[in-house]
């Protein structure tokens, strides 16, 4: 499988597939492809699974799509302006991302529901107790929410990152909350109550401008009008 990753803002991944293989997506994100891609609906295994990708943000059934009698052509488009990012997993290197942030996969990626482990993550963390694991072996492609922005931190070294800013991070790291100082920064810095820190080893990627926050950003304009 060959892909390039096209038109940031509004990117879209072009897969160019060899004769019966395949590419899995959640969420019917196709864009367009060529007439020898046949499409195959299902729940991806048990039904214990298919609600777990549904908690996870994704939907219950899955599109796999296969290239039949020759080369085919596939491209997944983004649901928001933003950047498309390609991760390599294998079983010792899973990775952990927002809900909702699966596009496309190899179809040997396995999407699961991550929990997190600290009552203090889930309710205070930006993207509540259930977020996304992928596992098995293969290349799969995430939707970052505005430009995004890598750093791979060595063991012990942290980063705070305000409320889902967070996009993605390799499973070696660990994700917690912490207060922010002082009661006059908390009622008046606009910061909110708490950040999440997020603690190496391993690969993090940022996102500029989450969903939550570009909607926070419009409201004030659609409510004047309504």
């Amino acid at each position: 499988m060959e892909y390039n990753i096209l038109g940031e803002p509004m990117p879209v991944v072009v897969c160019t597939l060899q004769p019966g293989e395949s590419m899995l997506t959640e969420r019917g994100s196709m864009a367009w492809m060529t007439p020898n891609m046949q499409m195959d609906t299902n729940a991806g295994g048990s039904l214990g699974k298919a609600f777990g990708r549904m908690f996870s943000g994704e939907s219950m059934f899955q599109n796999l799509y296969t290239a039949q009698g020759g080369v085919g052509m596939i491209a997944f488009a983004s649901s928001f302006p933003g950047a498309i990012r390609v991760v390599q997993v294998t079983p010792d290197h899973p990775v952990i991302c927002q809900k909702s942030a699966f596009l496309a996969s190899q179809p040997s990626i396995e999407l699961s529901i991550h929990l997190q482990k600290k009552l203090g993550v889930g309710f205070f963390g930006g993207e509540g107790f259930i977020m996304q694991r992928l596992s098995g072996h293969g290349l799969a492609f995430l939707e970052i929410d505005g430009f995004a922005v890598e750093y791979t931190l060595q063991p012990g070294q942290s980063l705070i990152v305000d409320t889902g800013n967070l996009a993605l991070a390799d499973a070696t790291c660990s994700i917690d909350i912490q207060q922010v100082p002082g009661l006059k920064n908390k009622l008046l810095g606009g910061e909110g109550l708490f950040n999440t820190r997020v603690t190496g080893p391993g690969r993090v990627v940022l996102q500029t401008m989450p969903m939550s926050g570009f909607a926070a950003a419009l409201s004030p304009f659609l409510s004047s009008k309504s």
